[in-house]
């Protein structure tokens, strides 16, 4: 064989070789909005759900009252408990994700309220599995649903007569 042609099998078959041991990247799949309806009128709904957001210390960021909406400061969580933010390989990523939501609220009927919570969660300081968590290029992440049916657990026990 010609030199400089084994030394193009041998890269190309070394590059192949670390191409295969590359994990890649797995994106979590992003739910849609979690949405409820919840048994009782849009003005005590509104004000539970102001009540319970204070009491759950989230920052408001916007709140309409007439349009129905609060939208939350972006607030930092721990990976795996509200953030999936998808794998590398069979590692998950871990690490800490910024999370907002926005929170719609709406009457059905008078004795009927929809809640509707959309959220962006994203991460910029991740590691892969137990490796270092360090500032990278941002992953995007989905919601886990938790938080989101915590929120709408206590909005319930507290309109419970």
């Amino acid at each position: 064989m010609v030199p400089g042609l084994v030394r193009t099998v041998l890269a190309g078959l070394a590059l192949g070789a670390l191409a295969g041991c590359a994990k890649p990247y797995v994106a979590p799949l992003l739910p849609g909005p979690y949405t409820e309806q919840i048994e009782a009128p849009y003005e005590q709904v509104w004000r539970t759900l102001v009540r319970v957001l204070a009491r759950e210390n989230v920052q408001v960021r916007a709140i309409a009252r007439d349009s129905g909406v609060i939208a939350s400061e972006a607030v930092p969580t721990t990976i795996g408990l509200y953030a999936d933010c998808g794998r590398f390989g069979d590692e998950r990523v871990e690490g800490d994700a910024q999370v907002a939501f926005t929170i719609f609220v709406e009457a059905v009927s008078a004795t009927q309220t929809a809640v509707q919570v959309n959220t962006r969660m994203r991460t910029e300081a991740y590691g892969r599995g137990t490796g270092k968590v360090k500032p990278r290029s941002p992953l995007a992440c989905a919601s886990t649903g938790r938080w989101e049916a915590n929120l709408l657990d206590n909005l319930r026990a507290l309109l419970r007569p």
